[in-house]
């Protein structure tokens, strides 16, 4: 629809149009699994905040069901270099 905006004494007309999110970016990283820590490399370059890629990454690896996750602890993200440590709370 269309919408009258005013903002510091000047008046907007708008017209409000739909438009389509894209729901996700796959991307493939290369990981190194030990006990307690995975080491991922090759993080694509993403437009997005460093604190949203860390929460991805955490997202991911917390699935069990994704090959073994399990409650993280901690993920430190560099984003020069591409590279992520995610600790897990238990070895495993």
């Amino acid at each position: 629809g269309k919408h009258t905006v005013n903002l510091d004494n000047k008046v907007a007309d708008m017209t409000v149009k739909p438009f389509t999110l894209e729901m996700g970016i796959g991307f493939e990283l290369h990981v190194t699994i030990s006990g307690e820590k995975i080491n991922i490399s090759e993080i694509p370059e993403l437009l997005i905040p460093e604190d949203w890629m860390r929460d991805k990454l955490e997202l991911n690896f917390y699935k069990s069901e994704q090959g073994g996750g399990g409650e993280v602890e901690n993920v430190n993200y560099d984003k020069r270099s591409r590279t992520a440590v995610i600790t897990f709370l238990r070895p495993g």
